[in-house]
This record gives structure tokens, C-alpha cells and sequence, in this order.
């Protein structure tokens, strides 16, 4: 039998692409904050209840609208959107001037209420949603057998974060936004609604943190706990990737995932915890994180 560092081969690649998939919600979701934070300036903590509330959505849709799993995933992040949006409008715009604290407990106040009225609702236990019948069996790769489902969300993961790094770096609208961010007086002098901009901001970002708690749905089952339990990693892979840095969170995401899934196959009691390990390493190094620019 093939070794890897004696481990065997299968154990050794399986791990990875257990990692890869972690990684793919990880790069969603810390894409989404660092959206948020490199444009509007606000560290969103209500992210994770926005990922539960997308798998919520998902949930109701089927069982309660009876919509197919497709038309839910085009949905739901679309309501996680607008309830952005709404949020945005009657809050968030409120706070941007002042302190960025305001904007932070808030935020986790949001995130508290949210949560809790989705665990008085449904309780704490998870709720199942099932993968569409066209994704249902899996591939055989030698090495092991991966679930059709889960290597979807690999690819969608890919395709989201590409396509968001490139509309907000190499797009005129991406442009926009940046300079909106940087100089909001003198964009509005050219004619361009510098409000408007940041109130679809708030609500992409949002819409991506749906999009991931749909698409993490069938995985991890929907439950009112599952934002409370991954956003703090989430946060952490920010702080490695360098708070606002998108292309930075995209691929930290992956990495992390990755050094998890490792972290698994060689050292199992500190897979919990190697993500934070790496977070006080790199803010010891460089305090504004891999890919931040250092004031």
C-alpha cells in the first residue's frame, strides 16, 4: 500500500478533499465579510445568522412552499439579499459614521435575536434537507468515494469566488465601489448614487453568506446553531487572509481548509484548533494579514 508520511495514500487524499470542501464554505463566507468590510467598513458578526438564515430559506421553500431544490437555490440567497438590503436601509446607514464598534454590536445584536428566534421556532436539533435526485449517488475515485453533492459545492464555490473577484477588481462597477469606499464626496460629484452602491454592497455580501447556508444545507443539516458555530472561524480566516483583501479571503478560505483536513489526517486533537493556531502566527508576523495592506 502507497504511504504519504505513513499514512496511507487514501486516508492521505481523502482528507484533502474533505478539506477542499470545508474550504469551499469557508471562501464563501469569509468572501462575503470581506466584501462587506473592505466597502462599507462594517465587521458584519450577523454573517453567520445570515448562512443560517439561506438554509433556512431553502428549507421552507421545499417543505412549506414546495418549490424543487433549484429554484430554491436561486431564492433563497435572494431573500438573505433583500433582508440585507432592508437591513442596510434602516440601520446599517445610520452607523457609518460613526466608530466601527457601533456597527459590530449591532451587528452581533442582529445575529443574537435572529438565532434566537429561530431556536424558539424550531429548537436546536437540525432539521434534514435532502441534494437534488440528479446530484444523489457519487463518484468513485479511486481513493476514494466522493458524494456528487459535495463536489458541486467545490465547483460552485469556484465559480462564486471567481466570478466576485473579477466583477469587483476588473469591472467599472467593481471600480465604483472601491472608489466609493475611498473618496464618497467626489464620486458623488460625477453623478454616481455612492448610497445605493453601498446598499447592494450589504445585500451581495449578504446573499453570498445565503448562498453558502443553502448550499451547506444537505451537508450539515439546517439549524439555528449553525452560524453561531462556524463564524468565528470564518473571522479567523479574514484576519489570516487580511481584513477587505478579497482575493486574500478567497484563497485563505481554500488553504485553511486545507491545513484542516491535513491537520486531521497527522494530528486529529488539534484540528479544532489549527485554524486560531495559524490566525495568532500570522497576526504575531504581520498583523494586517497575508494579503493586507499594512497601514
Amino acid at each position: 500500500m502507497t504511504m504519504v508520511f505513513g499514512i496511507p495514500i487514501q486516508a492521505f487524499l481523502g482528507q484533502l478533499l474533505v478539506g477542499l470542501i470545508n474550504g469551499s464554505f469557508y471562501a464563501m463566507l469569509s468572501l462575503g465579510l470581506a466584501v462587506i468590510f473592505g466597502l462599507l467598513r462594517i465587521i458584519n458578526f450577523a454573517h453567520g445568522a445570515q448562512y443560517m438564515l439561506g438554509a433556512f430559506a431553502g428549507f421552507l421553500l421545499l417543505s412549506v412552499a414546495g418549490i424543487g431544490f433549484w429554484p430554491a437555490l436561486v431564492l433563497a440567497p435572494l431573500l438573505v439579499g433583500l433582508l440585507g438590503i432592508a437591513v442596510e436601509r434602516l440601520a446599517l446607514r445610520r452607523l457609518y459614521d460613526l466608530d466601527p464598534l457601533y456597527g459590530l454590536l449591532f451587528t452581533f445584536g442582529l445575529a443574537l435575536v435572529i438565532e434566537g428566534g429561530f431556536r424558539y421556532l424550531y429548537g436546536s436539533s437540525g432539521q434534514p434537507y435532502a441534494p437534488p435526485p440528479q446530484l444523489a449517488g457519487g463518484t468513485n475515485l479511486g481513493f476514494m468515494f466522493l458524494p456528487n453533492y459535495r463536489g458541486f459545492i467545490v465547483v460552485v464555490s469556484l465559480v462564486v469566488c471567481l466570478g466576485t473577484w473579477l466583477l469587483i477588481e476588473r469591472t467599472r462597477l467593481g471600480a465604483y465601489l472601491r472608489a466609493a469606499t475611498e473618496n464618497p464626496v467626489l464620486v458623488r460629484a460625477f453623478g454616481i448614487n455612492v448610497p445605493l452602491l453601498l446598499l447592494l454592497t450589504y445585500g451581495f455580501g449578504s446573499a453570498l453568506a445565503g448562498l453558502a447556508g443553502i448550499l451547506a444545507a444537505p451537508v450539515y443539516q439546517v439549524s439555528p446553531l449553525m452560524g453561531s458555530n462556524i463564524i468565528i472561524v470564518v473571522f479567523a480566516v479574514v484576519v489570516v487572509g487580511g481584513m477587505g483583501s478579497i482575493g486574500g479571503a478567497i484563497v485563505t478560505g481554500y488553504l485553511l481548509g486545507l491545513c484542516e483536513g491535513l491537520t486531521k489526517v497527522f494530528y486529529p486533537e488539534a484540528s479544532s484548533i489549527v485554524i486560531f493556531a495559524i490566525m495568532a502566527v500570522v497576526v504575531l508576523v504581520r498583523p494586517a494579514g497575508l494579503f493586507g495592506k499594512v497601514a
